[in-house]
């Protein structure tokens, strides 16, 4: 399906008004894509903005910015060939006239020109920057792609660090019997794709050595039925609950005893973010964005990537503890509202856009 020019207007543009389009052509489940859903969100309550999203047409996520208020238009974003959905979509865009167009990640930001707009690329990972030269400024979410961006050749000025906020919503825990799990266990919760670069077979093979330890592993991916062929070899398959993909981990952490990320590549690690603002422990690994993040025995735990015997230590060492795992949790979620929140990020992005705007 294609976006219909009208779009869906919530109000006519005011004197001064600044006008913002949102472009993501990303798939249907994902990080990123659950945090634009929340920033467009957010962003919606700010007076003096009016924003449009320009996305594929996912049911879900629409009703999100319907539930929101947010204007939105759909489009196909295919590949190369797909001329019509293209020119469509640069069509609304022109239509829409904005002042500053927000891309997401590489197809929005290769297929978005130039034009009588300020141009912004948000990079929530270390891309393959060609297809982000065009824009005039850039978004990383960790410092850590900051450097990337100016180590590729952007202009240290033109780079802006404003990382990802929580879900703040008010969640009741899911009961920790669920999923046919013991009462009484150490409760393990681990989330993402079922991707190599998230590292679970660390986790699984981490496992073994945590005796009563039970897991509850949500996520979907290429590496599902690898993964659970591992847990069977491993012997510890039945001491895991794979949860397919869930829109409920912020439940889930309110049910966990301890959050695990084990990835080898981590452009940010949101769900940390996530885990501090939920109050949910957190160990990961010494990846490139909770690595920046996590003050090692303040605000978490930091195991070396791959290193399986280290994260089983360290998961054996917090559920031994609970006089630590209180500590890392109360000073990880002052960390959070002091840093992370959404009112801090919102003020970000807003303090970014308007001094953009003027120049």
């Amino acid at each position: 399906m294609t976006g219909n020019d009208s779009g869906r207007r919530s109000g006519a543009t005011t004197t001064g008004t600044l006008r913002l389009a949102q472009v993501l052509a990303g798939a249907e489940r994902g990080g990123a894509e659950n945090f634009y859903t929340r920033l467009v969100a957010a962003l919606s309550d700010v007076a003096g903005l009016q924003q449009r999203a320009f996305l594929r047409g996912f049911p879900e996520r629409t009703a999100q910015l319907e539930k929101a208020a947010v204007d939105w238009q759909h489009f196909t974003f295919g590949g190369p060939l797909d001329l019509l959905g293209h020119y469509r979509y640069r069509r609304a865009l022109r239509r829409f006239a904005p002042d500053i167009v927000l891309t997401w990640m590489g197809r929005a930001s290769a297929l978005t020109p130039r034009g009588d707009y300020c141009l912004v690329n948000r990079l929530g990972h270390y891309y393959d920057l060609k297809y982000y030269r065009h824009a005039d400024y850039w978004v990383g979410i960790s410092k850590g792609i900051c450097d990337h961006l100016i180590a590729g050749g952007m202009p240290a000025k033109r780079v802006v660090h404003i990382p990802n906020f929580a879900d703040e919503r008010e969640v009741a825990p899911v009961p920790k019997t669920s999923f046919d799990t013991p009462p009484g266990v150490p409760l393990l919760l681990a989330a993402g794709r079922l991707h190599r670069n998230k590292g679970f077979d660390v986790l699984l093979r981490a496992l073994q050595g945590i005796d009563g330890a039970y897991l509850w592993l949500a996520g979907s991916g290429p590496e599902d039925e690898p993964l659970r062929q591992l847990a069977q070899d491993l012997g510890v398959r039945d001491r895991i609950r794979f949860l397919g993909w869930r829109g409920d981990v912020t439940a889930l952490m309110r049910s966990a005893d301890i959050f695990v990320c084990p990835s080898r590549h981590e452009g940010l690690g949101s769900i940390v973010m996530e885990s501090w603002a939920h109050r949910c422990p957190i160990i990961a690994t010494n990846s490139q964005g909770p690595g920046e993040l996590i003050e090692h025995g303040e605000t978490g735990l930091i195991t070396p990537v791959d290193d399986a015997g280290a994260l089983s230590d360290s998961i054996g060492q917090l559920i031994a503890s609970d006089e630590l795992q209180a500590q890392l949790v109360d000073k990880a979620f002052t960390h959070y509202h002091s840093h992370y929140s959404k009112h801090k990020i919102v003020e970000q992005y807003q303090n970014f856009f308007h001094s953009i705007r003027q120049r």
